[in-house]
C-alpha cells in the first residue's frame, strides 16, 4: 500500500483482525456511500466473512488498515448478516469492472479522510483500464473520483438527501427531519446508514422515535438499536408497547439484552434509569499509556472519554470495588508508564436510587463531566454524563423551541 493511497483490490484480500491481532475473518468488499455536494464518497465500512457468515464491519470500528489486515478497535464483533441498503455501493460488486466510456474501472484508491484524527476513509481516485487491439496489455490511468462522479452518485432522492445530511450535527439533522411529512421521514430513515439513523433517533423525543422506526423490519431495527447509547436505548424501549419491547429484547444479543433489562428495572427519574454502563473502566495496575489508548477511541462520547474509572476486577459493570477516577488532563500530565493507582482522584459517586435533582446538584457542585453510579457494595454500575442530565432536566420541547427561535 504505497503512499497515502490504499487500493480496494488489495483491501479485499486482507484478513480481519480482532483487537489483539488474531485473525477472525477476511475482508470481501468495501461499502461506500455518496458524499455531500462536491465531497468525496465516504467508506461506510467493509463486508467480511467470519465464522462462515457474511457480516458488516463499520469503518469507525477499524483502528488500523495496513498490509497486516484490518484491526478492530474492540473485541466486539457484530455477526448479523450483511444486507446492503439503499444508497450503498459495494466496490467489488457495483464499481470495479464497470464500463466508463471505452474504459473499465480496474481499481479504486482510498485515503484517510483526516490522517490526524483517524476519521475513516474516502474514495480518492479511480484507476481506469483501456484495451486496444494493437496492444496485448491494457493501458491504465489514474483519475480523481470526481472525473467519474456517476460511479458514486446517489441513486434516489432520499439517498441524495441522506448524503447531504451525513456530516451535519445530529441535532441539526433532527430539525430537518421533523419538518418533513412522516412518509418522507421514513424514506430518509431507510436511506440512512445504521449509525447515522441511531444518532438521529437519540436527538428525537421517544414518541417521534417510535413513529420513525415503525416501517423498519426487525433485522434492520436491531442493527440500528445496536448503534444507540445504552441509556438512550433504554428510554426508547421503555416507551414501547410491552409486547414489542419483549420481542426486541428476545432478539437482541444476550449480553445487551441483560443490560437493557437491568436499566429498565430502575424507576423513571432515578440515577439508575439515567446512567449508561458503557464507560471506560481499567484496573489500578493499568498504565497511563493504556488509558490514553482507550480515550483515543473515537467511538466514545466526549463526556465519557473525559475520564477513566478505576476498579478492581471485573472491569465490566457491575465491576469489582470502585477505587476512583483519573481525568484526561491528569493522564496527559503523567508519564506513560505510571500506573493509574498512583494518580487516582476521589470524587463522589451516587446510588442508582437517587433522583434526577440529586444527580444534577452533585454534578454542578463538583463540576464533573460524568459521575459514577455505585451500589451498596461499592461496585461501579455505570456513569451519568452532564449531557444526559441536561436532556432530562430541560423542558421536553426545548429542542423544538430552540429551532423555532433560530428560524
Amino acid at each position: 500500500m504505497a503512499g497515502d493511497l490504499i487500493y480496494a483490490f488489495r483491501v479485499m484480500r486482507l484478513p480481519l483482525l480482532d483487537a489483539g491481532g488474531a485473525t477472525i475473518g477476511r475482508l470481501d468488499d468495501v461499502v461506500v456511500v455518496a458524499g455531500r455536494t462536491a465531497s468525496a464518497p465516504r467508506v461506510l465500512g467493509f463486508v467480511a466473512t467470519s465464522q462462515r457468515r457474511r457480516i458488516f464491519v463499520n469503518a469507525n470500528r477499524v483502528a488500523t488498515l495496513d498490509n497486516s489486515g484490518a484491526r478492530l478497535r474492540s473485541w466486539d464483533v457484530d455477526f448479523h448478516p450483511f444486507k446492503a441498503k439503499e444508497g450503498e455501493r459495494l466496490l467489488k460488486v457495483h464499481v470495479i469492472d464497470k464500463a466508463v466510456g471505452d474504459e473499465v474501472v480496474s481499481d479504486v484508491a482510498l485515503r484517510l479522510r483526516d490522517a490526524g484524527r483517524g476519521d475513516g476513509w474516502e474514495v480518492a481516485k479511480v484507476r481506469l483500464a483501456r484495451r486496444s487491439t494493437l496492444r496485448r496489455r491494457p493501458t491504465y490511468r489514474l483519475v480523481d473520483w470526481n472525473a467519474v462522479p456517476a460511479l458514486f452518485a446517489a441513486t434516489t432522492e432520499a439517498a441524495a438527501e441522506a448524503a447531504r445530511l451525513r456530516d451535519m450535527h445530529p441535532s441539526d439533522v433532527a430539525g430537518v427531519v421533523r419538518a418533513l411529512p412522516i412518509t418522507q421521514r421514513r424514506q430518509l430513515a431507510e436511506a440512512m446508514d445504521d449509525e447515522r439513523l441511531a444518532d438521529l433517533l437519540e436527538e428525537l423525543p421517544e414518541a417521534e422515535q417510535l413513529r420513525l422506526i415503525e416501517g423498519l423490519d426487525m433485522e434492520r431495527l436491531l442493527n440500528v438499536l445496536d448503534e444507540m447509547e445504552y441509556d438512550d436505548l433504554a428510554d426508547l424501549l421503555a416507551e414501547m408497547p410491552g409486547e414489542q419491547r419483549t420481542r426486541i429484547l428476545d432478539e437482541m444479543d444476550e449480553d445487551d439484552a441483560a443490560v437493557m433489562r437491568q436499566l429498565l428495572s430502575y424507576q423513571p427519574g432515578t440515577a439508575g434509569a439515567l446512567m449508561t454502563p458503557e464507560v471506560i473502566i481499567l484496573g489500578p495496575n493499568s498504565t497511563v499509556a493504556e488509558a490514553l489508548a482507550h480515550v483515543r477511541n473515537p467511538e466514545w462520547l466526549v463526556s465519557i472519554a473525559a475520564q477513566v474509572f478505576v476498579t478492581n476486577p471485573p472491569f465490566r459493570a457491575p465491576t469489582g470495588r470502585y477505587l476512583g477516577v483519573v481525568h484526561i488532563q491528569r493522564l496527559l500530565r503523567e508519564p506513560p508508564s505510571m500506573e493509574l493507582g498512583r494518580c487516582l482522584e476521589q470524587e463522589p459517586t451516587i446510588t442508582p436510587e437517587a433522583n434526577d435533582r440529586e444527580v444534577a446538584e452533585m454534578l454542578a457542585s463538583y463540576n464533573m463531566m460524568a459521575m459514577g453510579v455505585c451500589d451498596s457494595a461499592g461496585r461501579l454500575l455505570g456513569a451519568i454524563t452532564v449531557d444526559d442530565v441536561l436532556d432530562r432536566t430541560l423542558p421536553a420541547d426545548w429542542r423544538q423551541r430552540r429551532r423555532q427561535a433560530a428560524s
